[in-house]
């Protein structure tokens, strides 16, 4: 018996834009390009949304002039990426990309309670491989941020779990202390 290959089709970011000019999603519809693959995301629930506010309002006054926060916006990241991290801080300041999405973030930050393979896996390899030097996963199952640092090869070298107890501070501003239990949403 004969078998077939079965390939999956590898998109580009300027065909993926195209097919969200051309309306081929649905209104509303959730999807991202990482490493050329149309992933469609999943309805945001309350504690992930919640999750995403208390990490935009912890970050939004310690930053430093020259960065700005952009919540759940795309960042153009090589020929076939064009993920839609939860934070990200850029550089620059708001209206410094019209028509055009960043193409590097000091920080991203990915919220993920159904996510974290997605999160962890896929695009924290990602943010390696393009260079973004710290990358945090505010893990809502296991209560706990997950910080990286160091990216070599396609993989942060450095991983640090904080707890509620715990603190942490931006590689941009060492020396402020946003408190871990902050950032968590009640349950």
């Amino acid at each position: 018996m004969a078998t077939a290959a079965v390939d999956t089709r590898h998109w580009t970011r300027e065909e993926y834009e195209q097919l969200i000019e051309e309306g081929y999603f649905l209104p509303g519809e959730r999807v991202e390009l990482v490493d050329g693959v149309i992933y469609e995301m999943t309805q945001q629930k309350g504690y992930h949304s919640e999750g995403v506010t208390l990490v935009d309002y912890a970050l939004r006054p310690i930053l430093p002039d020259g960065v700005f926060v952009r919540v759940q916006m795309p960042l153009a990241l090589g020929v076939d990426s064009e993920p839609e991290p939860d934070i990200a801080v850029v550089p620059g300041r708001p209206g410094d990309y019209s028509p055009n999405h960043p193409t590097t973030a000091e920080l991203v930050v990915e919220v993920a309670d159904s996510s974290i393979y997605h999160d962890r896996k896929r695009k924290g390899s990602l943010y390696a491989r393009v260079g973004i030097p710290e990358f945090w996963i505010l893990n809502l199952a296991k209560r706990h941020l997950e910080v990286y640092r160091k990216p070599r090869g396609g993989a942060y070298t450095s991983r640090t779990i904080l707890r509620a107890g715990d603190t942490a501070s931006p590689l941009s501003r060492p020396e402020a202390a946003i408190a871990i239990a902050s950032l968590l949403p009640r349950r």
